[in-house]
Parts: structure tokens; sequence; C-alpha cells
């Protein structure tokens, strides 16, 4: 016998006078409410940057611009250089890309699949790393950025300090290890009688499986590094290796917010562009979770 599925109202409720309708009216305030304070930020940013200087300062701020100067997005380009600015965020954010798939895929591989001595006890103590606040460990990655143990390198003001320490992300490894849980050992031990070894495994069966969540920490991995602002103003001083965040703030002295605006709303295009093209691989990648046969 089918059981009716569950909903949050059952359809008896909806049946009585009035009911759909305040239903329905709930929902779509509910939905608008959270437009607005979704939006509402991005539609202030745009229409700011379209707006004369003595607008966006006005008190209180009108909804949208009486006359717009799309000039101001041409102006921020080249006042705030935003073409080399941006040029340096995705050298660094594909970079720091191209580690952590490779050694977080390797390390997620290896607590998954090839379970090393105190693996579990290992993966404990990465993801324990996770309770502390970012901001605690500013210092000792700085001191350690301006005086690498053993080697005793300085990477400050160089790609690798932003490359290395973006490689240590403990929620990546377990994502990807939580995915290479879900293939089924009769695969692997297939792949084992046909005689491939451990990185042949990984190579033909893991990753072409693991194209969704692939993508999923990728998506991570490039907004985390083109959003960040504290860690890149730290390490990377020299106007000509500065990210477009730390660009605008420092070339920003002098102009008026409306351009500033405007150069925010070109660095942010990028991202927003980049969520649109493979948003649905965010849930496809966190939502699979077996292999159907």
């Amino acid at each position: 016998m089918d059981s009716a599925a569950r909903t949050l109202i059952s359809p008896a409720r909806l049946k009585r006078p009035g009911a759909r309708r305040a239903y329905w009216a709930i929902v779509v305030a509910v939905v608008v409410l959270f437009t607005i304070v979704f939006t509402g930020p991005l539609y202030w940013m745009v229409t700011g940057a379209l707006k004369s200087g003595p607008e966006v300062a006005q008190i209180p701020p009108t909804l949208y611009p009486r006359d717009p100067q799309p000039g101001n997005y041409a102006e921020a380009w080249t006042a705030l250089s935003l073409g080399r600015l941006l040029l340096n965020t995705v050298w660094y954010a594909f970079g720091a890309l191209a580690f952590q798939l490779v050694l977080d895929v390797a390390a997620a591989y290896a607590f998954s699949k090839l379970r090393p001595a105190f693996g579990n006890g290992i993966l404990a103590l990465m993801l324990a790393t996770l309770m502390i606040p970012s901001t605690v460990l500013v210092i000792p990655q700085y001191v350690t950025a301006i005086d690498l143990p053993l080697v005793h390198w300085n990477l400050v003001d160089t790609p690798w300090a932003i490359w290395l320490p973006a490689v240590t992300n403990a929620f990546n490894i377990f994502l990807l290890k939580r995915f290479f849980d879900s293939i089924p050992p009769d695969l692997m031990a297939a792949a084992a009688i046909d005689g491939a070894g451990p990185l042949r495994s990984l190579w033909s069966i893991v990753l072409p499986i693991s194209r969704p969540i692939l993508g999923v920490v990728s998506i991570f991995s490039l907004t985390a590094i083109w959003k960040d602002f504290l860690w890149p103003l730290l390490v990377e001083p020299s106007a000509e290796h500065r990210t477009v965040n730390v660009g605008i703030y420092a070339f920003s002295q002098g102009l008026t917010q409306n351009v500033v605006i405007a150069g925010a709303v070109i660095a942010a295009v990028p991202t927003v562009v980049f969520f649109l093209i493979f948003q649905k691989n965010i849930m496809s990648g966190l939502t699979t979770g077996s292999l159907k046969g």
C-alpha cells in the first residue's frame, strides 16, 4: 500500500476555505523577503556605481541613479589598474586550485582507500583545525611565511605565500574523502585483480567518477582565494603583486566613492559568472553519495 507523501501542510487542510490562499501568500512573502535581503546589497552596489559622487553620499540614499554615469566603470578600470589586479588574482587562484586538486585529492584518497596507520587519528586532528578561528592562525602563518622552516626561505611577496597555505584545507580533504568512501570496494577490487596499482586506480577509476565533487572543490577554492583580503594584504605588499581586493583598497585613496564601488562591481563579476555557470555542480557534487548499479 502506497503511503501519501508527507508535506508541511496536509492536503486536507489546504482544502479548507481560504487555507490555500493564506499558504501561498506566506510562501510568496517569504520568497520576496529573502530575495530582497540577498539581492539588496548587490543592487545597491551596481546602482551605486552608476551614480555621481554627491548622489552616492546623499542621505537618504536614492533607489536608482537619477543620471546614470556608465563612465565610472571605465574610470575605475584605469584608475585602479584593475587589469593587472585581475590577472594577479587569477594567477593566485588557479595556482592554489592546482595545488589543492593534486595534494588534497592525494590525501583524501590515502585516507579513504589506502588507509594508512593512524589515518583516522590524523584526519581527526586535521578536522579539529576547523574549530580554530582563521584570524588566530594569521600570526603563526605569517611567521612561517617569512622564514620557512628547514629551508629558511622568505615567501613574502611571492605566489607561494598564497598557494602553500591554501593547500592545507581540511574541509576539502574531508569532502573528497567522504565522496571516495562512497565508491564501491568491489570496483576497486576488480581494478586490483586486473593489475591496476593505487595510482592507476586513482587515475582511471576514482578521478573520472569524482568529477562532480572535484567541481565543488574547485568552486570553493577559487572563490576563497578571490574574496580573501587579510592574508594577501600581509604577504603581497608590492603594488605589482596585489590581488584585486587589496588593490582596490590601496588605490582607492583620492578617488570618489562611486568609482571605488564601480571597481568593486568589476571585481565581483568573475565570481558571479563562475558561480552561475557551475552552480549545478555544487548540489550535484554535495548530494552524490553513492553509485547506482
